[in-house]
C-alpha cells in the first residue's frame, strides 16, 4: 500500500486536464524550474516554502499536487502543508522524473 499523501503521475494528468485543477505547486528550485516544468506549475522552493505555500490557497480544503524531482522533497512540502490543516494535498509520486517518462516526453528528464 503506497503513503496516502501521494498520488501517481497519471491520477495527477487526470486531474489536471479535469473541470477543476487542482493547485500544482514545484517545490524544486529555481534552477531546475528553469530547466523544465510542467505547465501550469508554480514555483515555491521548498527552502524558501514555509509561509509562501499557504498564502497560494483559497481555503484550507483546496486540492493542490505538490512535485519536485524524484518525490522526496515534495513529499515534505504535502506533510507540511497537512500539518498545517490543509487537508487535500498530494504529493507526486516518482517526481516530475516519471513525469517525463510517462506521461509527458516533450518534459527534459536530468
Amino acid at each position: 500500500m503506497g503513503n496516502p499523501l501521494e498520488i501517481t503521475c497519471q491520477k495527477t494528468k487526470e486531474l489536471l486536464d479535469g473541470e477543476a485543477a487542482p493547485l500544482l505547486i514545484d517545490c524544486r528550485e529555481q534552477h531546475e524550474f528553469d530547466f523544465c516544468r510542467i505547465e501550469g506549475a508554480i514555483l515555491i522552493p521548498l527552502s524558501d516554502f514555509s509561509g509562501r505555500a499557504e498564502a497560494l490557497f483559497q481555503h484550507m480544503e483546496q486540492d493542490a499536487i505538490v512535485y519536485c524531482h524524484h518525490g522526496v522533497r515534495s513529499l515534505h512540502a504535502a506533510q507540511y502543508l497537512h500539518d498545517q490543516g490543509f487537508t487535500n494535498v498530494l504529493s507526486m509520486q516518482g517526481g516530475i522524473d516519471v513525469w517525463s517518462a510517462s506521461v509527458d516526453n516533450e518534459v527534459v528528464r536530468y
